[in-house]
């Protein structure tokens, strides 16, 4: 006797993560607006395990994958860095190493005043409306798509990927 075993295929499980994501962002107040990016070394002084977690995926090191020749073009820079064309966003290596590559910030939004409002409480336990406070300071998710931005190819656009650098199929 054969059993049916569901299985979450990629496109799937991106689709699962996205309804998931954009429900919950449907319950979360809207951040502070205003806000600036400020990268992820400022996030991991406090969230350390994820942090680290981020430096081993793919999504940490996307800046340092572009060619040389690449790292200044305003194409590559919108999916291989943090908030480019932004005020506050990336702007270049040298005056925004910290916003290079997918950060924190790309899935949560600018996180300034989830900064300065955590910082207030240091390292103290919180009660649940410190807690509420910090939490509405930034969102859990974006309420956008955040991943197709630049995860687009597979559906019904052409890639901004130059052909020289694409995968090879």
């Amino acid at each position: 006797m054969r059993r049916f075993v569901p299985v979450l295929t990629p496109l799937s499980f991106l689709g699962l993560v996205l309804a998931v994501g954009a429900s919950r962002a449907a319950e979360d107040p809207a951040p502070p607006a205003g806000q600036t990016y400020t990268g992820a070394k400022k996030c991991a002084s406090c969230h350390f395990k994820q942090f680290m977690t981020w430096k081993k995926d793919k999504h940490s090191k996307v800046f340092d994958l572009l060619p040389d020749k690449y790292k200044t073009d305003a194409t590559c820079l919108k999916c291989h860095s943090t908030g480019y064309g932004t005020p506050t966003g990336f702007k270049d290596i040298k005056s925004t190493p910290d916003l290079a590559g997918n950060t924190c910030e790309i899935c949560h939004g600018p996180g300034s005043e989830h900064e300065k409002v955590a910082q207030k409480y240091g390292k103290e336990k919180l009660t649940a409306a410190q807690e509420k406070e910090v939490r509405d300071s930034m969102w859990l998710m974006l309420p956008e798509n955040v991943c197709v931005k630049c995860h687009l190819t597979k559906a019904h656009k052409e890639s901004a990927t130059p052909p020289e650098l694409r995968a090879k199929d």
